[in-house]
C-alpha cells in the first residue's frame, strides 16, 4: 500500500474499522465519502445563512458591465492587427545586455539586450534555435496598433515593425490594406504607418498626466498573435515609472504601469481611460516567464501624440539632449547632496564635449528645477528633455555643494546610433544607392558613440532594410573612414562621391565598427537608385 493508502487505514482503524475486512480500495473510498459527506453538510449549512444579494448591488455590477462594454464597443473599431515580413537586425545595442539565459531573438528582430534584465520579449513568438534563424533570414511576426486620424494614420510601436520589408494591417471590420511606414523613433519605441483608406474610425486623444493609480483602464491588442481585438480591464498601477532599459539610460521614462492583462502581441496596442480616450500605447511587461504577470508597461499619451505629430508632419523626430546621465533623489541620499527633501536628479555622468559640459554642469549637481518648474525625479527630466526642440535654451535650478545656482544650456540634438528617427523610404538618405544614412561626427554624436580620437570620417544615421550596406552587414552607428580608399571628411562630401559615380559600380568602404576596421565592397542595386 502507498503512504497515503497506510494513513486512511490508520485513521480507520482509531474509529474501530477492522483494516483487514475491508480492502484499500474500499477504505479510501469509504473515508473519503465520509469526509466528503460532512464537508458538504458543513457547506450547504452555511450556504443556507447566506441572504441574497441586494438589488442595490446587483445594480452597481451591472452598470460597472455597461460602462465597460460601452467603451470596448467604442474602442474595439479603431484597434488594428499588424502583421510583419521583417529582416533580422543585428545593431550593437541589441546586443548590449543580455536577457534571460537562452533568450534568442524574437521573430520582430528584436535582441534580448534592448531589455533589463527579467525583461522578457514583449511581442508575439518565443525562443528560437540558432538553426532557425539561418534557415530562415525573413522573419514573420504580429503585433498591434490604433488608428489616431480618419485618413489612415496608425501608431504603433518601433520594434513591431523594425526592419520590416511589408507590412499589412487588418482592421476590426476583417479589411486588410497594405501599410507604408511613415516614420520610426526607436528612442521612445513608436512608429506611425499609413493606408490608403478614408472615414476610419479613430480614437482621441486623453491626458496621460492626469492618471493616478487606481483608476481604471482597458488594454486592447492581439495577444499572442492569434487572438485578434481582445480587451482587458484593470487599473493603473503606477505612473511616471523610470527608464528600465539598461542599454541605453538617455531613453526617456514615465511609463504607465497597469494590472490589466497585456502579453506578447499586445505591443502598439492603446491602453484607454473610462472615456475611451487614448492614454497610453502598451510597449512591454516584466516577466520570468515571458507572458503577463501582472506587470505591463504603456507609452504616456503625453509622449505618444508629440512623437506621432512629428512623425506625420516631418517623417521624422528631433529630440532634445544634455548629455548626463541621471539617478533619483531618495530619502537614503538626499543628506549627502545636503538636500531638504527626497526630489530631484541627481547628475552621476556628464558626456564629454556634450550640452552639459559646455554649459558647466558637473557630476554630483542635483537639478531641482526647469525653467522654474520643479523636477521631481531623473524621469521628469529626461521627459521633458526630450521633447524639447534642438537648439532652445533653457535654465536649469542646480544644487552643487548645498548651494543654489542657475545655470542656462543649449539643448543638443539626441542622435541614438548617430539616428533617433528616419522615414526608411530613402528620401532622406544621404548615400540612397547604397541604402544607408550618414551623419558628420559632431562633438555630440562622437560622445554618444564613445568614439577614440583617432577615428575620423562619418556616422552611419540609418541602414534601410535589403539595401547593399545592409547585405554587406553595415549598422547604425558604425563610421566610415573611407571611400574607395579617399578619406571621408564629411556627410556632404561622402554624399557628392557616391552620386557622382558610375550607376552600376561598386564602392569599396572603410569601416570602423566595435573597436576595429574592415573593408567593405557594395554593389548598388537599382531599386535604391530609384529610390523605391
Amino acid at each position: 500500500m502507498n503512504k497515503v493508502t497506510n494513513r486512511l487505514v490508520d485513521t480507520l482503524r482509531r474509529v474501530a474499522i477492522p483494516a483487514a475486512a475491508v480492502p484499500a480500495a474500499a477504505i479510501a473510498v469509504t473515508l473519503g465519502a465520509a469526509v466528503l459527506g460532512t464537508h458538504y453538510a458543513d457547506v450547504h449549512a452555511a450556504s443556507a445563512a447566506v441572504s441574497p444579494i441586494d438589488d442595490s448591488s446587483v445594480s452597481a455590477l451591472e452598470s460597472l458591465d455597461n460602462a465597460v462594454e460601452a467603451v470596448a464597443a467604442r474602442v474595439t473599431p479603431t484597434v488594428v492587427n499588424v502583421s510583419v515580413t521583417a529582416r533580422p537586425t543585428s545593431d550593437d545595442d541589441d546586443q548590449a545586455e543580455g536577457g534571460p539565459q537562452g533568450m534568442q531573438p524574437g521573430p520582430q528582430g528584436m535582441q534580448p539586450g534592448q531589455l533589463p534584465p527579467g525583461l522578457q520579449q514583449f511581442f508575439f513568438g518565443g525562443p528560437m534555435a540558432p538553426q532557425q534563424q539561418q534557415q530562415n533570414p525573413v522573419e514573420h511576426a504580429v503585433g498591434s496598433g490604433v488608428i489616431i486620424s480618419p485618413d489612415g494614420y496608425i501608431l504603433t510601436n518601433n520594434h513591431v515593425v523594425n526592419g520590416a520589408v511589408n507590412i499589412q494591417v487588418t482592421l476590426d471590420d476583417r479589411r486588410v490594406f497594405p501599410a507604408k511606414l511613415v516614420g520610426a523613433d526607436k528612442l521612445t519605441d513608436l512608429a506611425v504607418l499609413k493606408i490608403d483608406a478614408t472615414k476610419l474610425p479613430f480614437i482621441g486623444w486623453g491626458n496621460s498626466q492626469n492618471l493616478h493609480p487606481g483608476q481604471t483602464v482597458l488594454a486592447f491588442g492581439s495577444p499572442f498573435g492569434y487572438f485578434r481585438f481582445s480587451v482587458t480591464r484593470g487599473i493603473v498601477s503606477a505612473i511616471n515609472r523610470p527608464n528600465p532599459f539598461t542599454n541605453d539610460p538617455r531613453k526617456p521614462g514615465g511609463f504607465i504601469q497597469t494590472d490589466a492583462a497585456i502579453n506578447p502581441g499586445n505591443s502598439g496596442g492603446p491602453l484607454v481611460n473610462a472615456r475611451g480616450e487614448l492614454v497610453g500605447i502598451n510597449t512591454f511587461i516584466i516577466s520570468n516567464s515571458g507572458s503577463f504577470a501582472g506587470a505591463g508597461f504603456a507609452i504616456p499619451a503625453q509622449i505618444a501624440q508629440s512623437i506621432s505629430q512629428q512623425i506625420i508632419a516631418h517623417g521624422a523626430v528631433h529630440h532634445g539632449y544634455l548629455g548626463i546621465t541621471l539617478n533619483d533623489v531618495t530619502p537614503q541620499n538626499a543628506s549627502f547632496f545636503n538636500l531638504p527633501d527626497a526630489s530631484g536628479a541627481i547628475i552621476s555622468q556628464v558626456a564629454p564635449s556634450s550640452p552639459a559640459s559646455e554649459a558647466g554642469l558637473k557630476q554630483g549637481d542635483v537639478i531641482r528645477s526647469l525653467n522654474g518648474n520643479r523636477i521631481e525625479s531623473g524621469s521628469d527630466l529626461q521627459v521633458d528633455v526630450s521633447e524639447m526642440t534642438p537648439g532652445n535654451k533653457i535654465s536649469l535650478g542646480v544644487v552643487r555643494d548645498g548651494k543654489s545656482i542657475t545655470i542656462p544650456v543649449s539643448i543638443g540634438e539626441y542622435h541614438n546610433n548617430a539616428e533617433v528617427a528616419d522615414n526608411g523610404d530613402g528620401a532622406s538618405m544621404r548615400g540612397a544607392r547604397l541604402g544607408l544614412a550618414v551623419t558628420d561626427l559632431s562633438p555630440d554624436v562622437r560622445g554618444q558613440l564613445n568614439l577614440p580620437d583617432q577615428v575620423n570620417g562619418v556616422a552611419v544615421a540609418n541602414v534601410k532594410p535589403g539595401s547593399p550596406a545592409d547585405e554587406a552587414g553595415i549598422a547604425p552607428g558604425d563610421v566610415i573612414l573611407q571611400l574607395d580608399r579617399k578619406p571621408v571628411t564629411s556627410a556632404q562630401q561622402f554624399a557628392s562621391s557616391v552620386h557622382a559615380m558610375p550607376a552600376n559600380q561598386s564602392v569599396m568602404l572603410l569601416v570602423w565598427s566595435r573597436g576595429g576596421t574592415t573593408y567593405r565592397v557594395l554593389q548598388p542595386s537599382q531599386s535604391i537608385q530609384n529610390g523605391d
